[in-house]
């Protein structure tokens, strides 16, 4: 039977402009199963994960559960639980751990300022430093949100932790399961898609040295769908893969068409126009439905490097 991801792998379907927009994200350890919607439909208290969403709500802060990779049989409440916040804007990256037992102090956080890329209550509350370890690779495995997940995402998590790679999470969902197996890389937030063992320890390998790799890019959750396709063309045309060295300054106009201006730590700046199309022909974008349907797909049609302008000395 086919599935969602081999009909959008067979027809083509490009994976620029497709990842979830966060500019900080906020995982929460929660081992066990996940419903659909994971937050409430879990182990975790479903009041509390309700409240959780509220207090993200518009925010800037996406909160997603994690678990190790392996079996998920119930052993019931964990004494304590790792966390994670990350800020994924370019020149202002971080990420930063903690390790709690109880998960109602998240409620304590300031949201508003961790979606502007403050981390000291996220410290201060919950005890949190900066990571110092391997960076994160969270492979989506919540197979109840479609069974793709579950099906390629728990393969290549088993995998990658197997071969000894570290800082390997489940996750619940990413967005886009017509890519599975889909995952975040953080500190930096470029999602891939249709992803690969080898190719993601490359892609981690990349991080650990301040690259990011643009085969099987997604996006930077950062920027919304136009600025994510922008970006990457901007980095494939230039041969640019510095992690901070583009910024998305401005993005202007509404779909299906957008001029995005697309900024490079060392002055230089790009006009990017992104058309949105559907892709064609119709297909299933879910597992969990028959309807076919036609996904809206980021084109970029122009790039154009602008003229700088050189302040002259007196």
């Amino acid at each position: 039977m086919s599935t969602c991801s081999t009909a959008s792998q067979e027809l083509d379907e490009p994976l620029a402009g497709t990842a979830a927009t966060a500019r900080t994200w906020l995982l929460l350890e929660q081992p066990g199963p996940w419903g659909a919607k994971a937050l409430t439909s879990s182990h975790l208290d479903p009041a509390l994960g309700r409240a959780l969403e509220a207090a993200a709500k518009g925010t800037g802060v996406r909160i997603a559960l994690i678990r190790r990779p392996g079996r998920h049989a119930d052993f019931g409440t964990p004494t304590a639980r790792q966390v994670y916040a990350a800020h994924t804007v370019p020149g202002s990256v971080w990420l930063h751990s903690a390790t709690i037992d109880d998960p109602r102090q998240l409620l304590d956080l300031d949201f508003a300022a961790l979606g502007r890329g403050g981390y000291h209550t996220f410290d201060s509350v919950l005890g949190a430093r900066p990571h110092t370890g391997a960076p994160l690779a969270l492979v989506c495995t919540n197979g109840k949100r479609d069974r793709c997940c579950a099906l390629l995402g728990r393969p290549l998590a088993a995998a990658l932790a197997a071969s000894g790679v570290e800082g390997v999470w489940e996750v619940t969902h990413l967005g886009g399961h017509r890519f599975s197996p889909t995952l975040l890389v953080l500190p930096y937030g470029y999602a891939y898609g249709r992803a690969e063992a080898h190719a993601v320890q490359e892609v981690l390998h990349g991080v650990l040295e301040g690259r990011i790799v643009v085969a099987g890019c997604r996006g930077n959750s950062a920027w919304e769908r136009p600025g994510q396709a922008a970006e990457l063309a901007v980095r494939t045309a230039v041969r640019e893969y510095g992690a901070d060295a583009l910024s998305v300054m401005r993005t202007k106009g509404a779909a299906p068409r957008w001029e995005v201006t697309v900024a490079h730590a060392d002055g230089r700046r790009w006009h990017v126009v992104v058309v949105q199309g559907a892709s064609a022909p119709p297909r299933p974008e879910s597992c969990g439905t028959s309807v076919l349907g036609s996904p809206a797909r980021m084109d970029v049609v122009e790039i154009r490097e602008l003229a700088t302008t050189t302040a002259l000395a007196c």
